[in-house]
């Protein structure tokens, strides 16, 4: 018998269709986040919420909800729901994503971020380019220096992934894997939104970064997440050989792999 630290061999690549998939999941979850903001901060919304910390907590909650339907729902069935280039890099190097599709998926997220940016601009007009939207960029707190933010970004993103590692490492937990992420969600966009901006995912700032022409820091929300992506997964496989619990068994955040996955 095989010891549980084996590493299984790499999945075969996965259909385009299936980086389309993430594309539009991703452009709808940009879209709303973009949207959102644009009804809680623009000072003439007749739902304005003039607290920052208020209103992030109010986006941490709808966000979190947001993206458990997007899991839920048949695209993210399909290819898996990450909208995220730190996830699917981490379930790469968890042994379950395959490489051939990283790169794939990746471009589709980014694109996807600003394709939603986009479409935000075209539905709602000039308002969501304005300063108090800036098209939902993430800025961190003037009282926080990049190396700060820098660590922060990296925190956050190193425990999503042990715990998206966590719950598709236990079969008979998975279940409980999209609202568990929407919960940490809700939460870093809550408590560290107000800080270091509370992103963990690189899709999230880029599609905004660009079309508000706000590069400051960019590097940080682009680089950060995957370095916590890296860690993360470095971190699971040695609680995997350390206490002897299984491996990742799917690429997939809503449950097991779809049929044939592998398939065109």
């Amino acid at each position: 018998m095989s010891a549980p630290t084996d590493r299984p061999p790499c999945p075969p690549p996965l259909p385009l269709s299936r980086s389309l998939d993430e594309l539009g999941l991703t452009a709808v979850l940009l879209f709303l986040v973009v949207s959102v903001t644009r009804w809680l901060r623009a000072p003439s919304s007749p739902i304005y919420v003039a607290d920052l910390g208020i209103a992030l907590a109010v986006i941490g909650a709808f966000s979190g909800l947001l993206l458990v339907a997007l899991i839920l729902s048949p695209p993210g069935r399909r290819s898996g729901g990450h909208m995220n280039p730190a996830v699917t890099a981490a379930l790469w190097l968890m042994d379950v994503f395959p490489g051939l599709s990283v790169l794939p998926y990746v471009v589709a997220q980014l694109t996807g971020s600003v394709l939603g940016v986009v479409l935000a601009r075209l539905t709602w007009g000039p308002i969501v380019g304005s300063a108090d939207i800036a098209y939902a960029a993430i800025r961190p707190a003037p009282t926080w220096d990049p190396p700060a933010v820098f660590l922060a970004e990296v925190g956050c993103t190193l425990g999503l992934i042990l715990l998206v590692g966590f719950f598709l490492a236990h079969p008979r937990w998975h279940r409980f894997l999209p609202p568990a992420l929407a919960v940490a969600l809700a939460a870093i966009i809550a408590l560290l939104g107000p800080l270091s901006g509370g992103s963990a995912n690189p899709a999230r700032q880029w599609g905004p970064a660009l079309l508000s022409a706000q590069g400051t820091d960019l590097w940080i929300y682009l680089v950060a997440p995957v370095i916590g992506a890296v860690l993360g997964a470095g971190l699971h496989h040695l609680l995997i050989r350390r206490f002897h619990t299984h491996q990742p068994l799917t690429y997939n955040l809503s449950g097991p792999e779809p049929a044939r996955a592998g398939a065109a």
